[in-house]
């Protein structure tokens, strides 16, 4: 299936509900392999389905384990057969995506049983460092040589001959996953004498390395931790299935959903938001990024197989921003940058050099990505700082993902912000979490609109200025937009039929609203709007398709906290689909057509009331018959026929519905 390019997200003002968690691809890989290694069988209910745990199950079955059912097949959970210590395969050519969780501790693990494989990947995977892995495998007889450029993949792994004399050394400021890939595999020698793995320099992403101990524990390997520098495996340790183990929620994709329940508390409107597969106490270091948010303001509640999001602590208006250390949960971290554009101070992320070599140069893609909105970003090797966005800094942007799952999914809060946000590439989710957006779309609470369709002085824009002021939201008068364009073009002498210049005109149009007046080019043009002339230029150049998407996005752009009243003819059908109450307002060509004469009349605009009438019914015809967002009421708007009613009775039936709804 092709991946969509783009996806544009609406405008939020809050999030609630409860969102299932998918498994943690962390414990999801590393529960593959410890379940291929080991001896018996293993039955792994809750294993994520994703780009990454796919590529893993393919290995694997390459390699000779038999693995039945598939993940998500919740009656049928996956079944691996493990093979004791002993692949069947003994030769593969194995394509690893770009999952550093498959790649590296595969190469361990093949390296130590020796055979004949090729392990690649996509070309980030080759932009990858593995050299320290290589290096610590190489030191103790393996064979492993470079397919391309020394220290990254792809790798050849031949049948070396490992011999234990000496500690294996390995670095742990690079990645965790070089220590985690060697303990996991080292009890496949069945050694007589106790393992020793010495880490040289600081270990970062500690808790990774802890949730490595705990699942080599569930499988009957009990490794000693000395202060983080030194490991030791037992002698005699042999990787036996446990049975039974369900995979824990994905505590780094919780961290998206309790943040949203946080950041709707700007609008008033904060969770509650309630993620379900994780706990206090989960494995998984990114569940500490629950504890970070209280620390800078959020109000947290937990439970068994639970934690629960409700907006800020009582007397707070906004997340405190500071100081943060994030060794302890590098990926949730990249959550932490979005929302500091929230906070009431700025945000300095330490620890995260690891983020130079994920999927992504996260820091560079993060900083690059964070100022495309207007904010003030610094950073560093292993740090990244972000200042607060006041309202009026806000700028709308398209958002490049760099083929990278959490980069989609963490500015996805961006839309909690006054700018419109489109995420490029969505469909690079599908890495760690496919569903997210619709998982995303289901808590989240898009700014409310209330759409008011109707053909030519059938009395929306008056309706739909009462309903505004009765909410307390923001008004779009659509056709404006038409009539400032037609103004302009008949001011540059533009010609009605010019679809290329008349859509530039709009995309650029100088127009702004101050106090009940419209402003051209800094000019009042309110009265001038309303004329005649302006009004059957705009229903001509109102067919142009051109012209329609290029006032479709300024349109849009309207849709800002705490809610809009659009009126138009396609504000339901097209502009708002998604719009929670539409209402198509009408009344019969006479009615109309007096309610227009006495309008223009009281402008001082003379008239007839034939001419009017004439006019009004071409303008219906062609409104009607266009090929473009053609006048019609959308599939689910209510009807309202006026000409009994007054402007008050309307708008209190339309405000009732309003209430009904929400």
């Amino acid at each position: 299936m092709t991946r969509p390019e783009h996806l544009d997200l609406p405008p939020l003002i809050g999030a609630a509900g409860q969102v299932r968690l998918p498994g943690s691809k962390s414990i999801s890989n590393r529960l593959l392999l410890l379940a291929a290694l080991a001896e018996g069988v293993t039955e792994l209910p809750g294993l994520l389905d994703s780009d990454d745990t796919q590529v893993m199950l393919q290995a694997l079955r390459a390699l000779g384990v038999r693995i039945d059912g598939q993940p998500g097949d919740a009656p049928h959970p996956p079944r691996v057969h493990g093979c004791g210590g002993a692949f069947a395969g003994r030769a593969a050519d194995l394509f690893l995506g770009n999952a550093g969780t498959a790649v590296r501790p595969l190469t361990a693990a093949l390296a130590l049983l020796g055979g004949r494989y090729t392990l690649r990947g996509v070309p980030r995977m080759h932009q990858r460092p593995i050299g320290d892995l290589v290096d610590a495998l190489r030191a103790i007889g393996c064979a492993i040589d470079y397919l391309g450029e020394p220290g990254y993949p792809p790798l050849a792994i031949g049948a070396g001959r490992p011999q234990l004399r000496q500690p294996l050394r390995v670095r742990g400021d690079v990645s965790s996953q070089f220590l985690s890939a060697l303990l996991l595999s080292l009890p496949l020698l069945h050694a007589d004498q106790d393992i020793e793995v010495q880490v040289e320099g600081e270990l970062i992403s500690r808790p990774y390395v802890e949730l490595t101990l705990a699942l080599l524990a569930r499988f009957g390997v009990r490794v000693r931790n000395h202060a983080w520098q030194r490991f030791t495996i037992p002698a005699g340790s042999r990787l036996r299935s446990p049975g039974r183990l369900q995979v824990e929620g994905d505590a780094s994709s919780a961290s998206y959903f309790l943040a949203a329940g946080v950041l709707g508390a700007l609008h008033g409107q904060g969770g509650p938001l309630r993620v379900l597969g994780v706990d206090a106490s989960s494995m998984q270091g990114d569940v500490e990024f629950a504890r970070v948010l209280e620390r800078l303001g959020a109000r947290m509640q937990w439970g068994e197989g639970w934690i629960e999001s409700c907006g800020l602590q009582p007397g707070r208006a906004r997340l405190t921003g500071g100081d943060i250390d994030c060794r302890a949960i590098p990926d949730a971290a990249m959550t932490l940058a979005v929302t500091a554009l929230f906070a009431e101070a700025p945000t300095r992320l330490r620890g995260i050099g690891s983020w130079r070599v994920k999927e992504t140069d996260r820091i560079h893609a993060m900083h690059t990505e964070l100022r495309k909105l207007g904010a003030r970003v610094e950073s560093g090797d292993d740090w990244l700082q972000v200042w607060p966005l006041a309202e009026a800094d806000w700028r709308s942007a398209s958002i490049h993902t760099y083929d990278d799952h959490r980069m989609a999914m963490c500015f996805s809060l961006a839309s909690f912000g006054p700018a419109d946000i489109r995420i490029e590439d969505p469909g690079c989710v599908a890495k760690t979490f496919p569903a997210y957006f619709d998982r995303f779309a289901a808590v989240a609470r898009p700014v409310p609109v209330l759409a008011i369709d109707g053909p030519t002085a059938s009395g929306k824009g008056t309706l739909a200025a009462r309903v505004a002021a009765a909410l307390g939201w923001r008004l779009l008068d659509s056709g404006v937009l038409y009539r400032a364009t037609a103004l302009q073009a008949l001011r540059l002498q533009v010609a009605l039929d010019d679809e290329p210049r008349l859509a530039a005109l709009a995309a650029a149009l100088p127009i702004a609203w101050r106090e009940g007046t419209v402003l051209l080019d800094g000019q009042d043009v309110t009265r001038e709007l309303r004329s005649e002339q302006v009004g059957s230029a705009a229903s001509a150049i109102a067919t142009l398709p051109r012209l329609r998407q290029a006032l479709l996005a300024l349109q849009r752009a309207q849709r800002r906290a705490p809610g809009l009243v659009a009126d138009g003819r396609d504000m339901g059908s097209v502009v708002f689909p998604d719009a929670r109450l539409k209402v198509f307002l009408t009344a019969g060509p006479a009615t109309r057509a007096q309610r227009r004469y006495k309008q223009l009349i009281s402008q001082g605009i003379s008239t007839t009331i034939e001419t009017v009438l004439r006019d009004l019914q071409a303008r219906d015809t062609r409104d009607a018959s266009r090929s473009v967002a053609a006048l019609a009421a959308a599939q689910d708007a209510l009807p309202l026929d006026n000409a009994q009613i007054d402007v008050d009775a309307t708008a209190e039936r339309v405000l009732q519905w309003w209430r009904e709804r929400s």
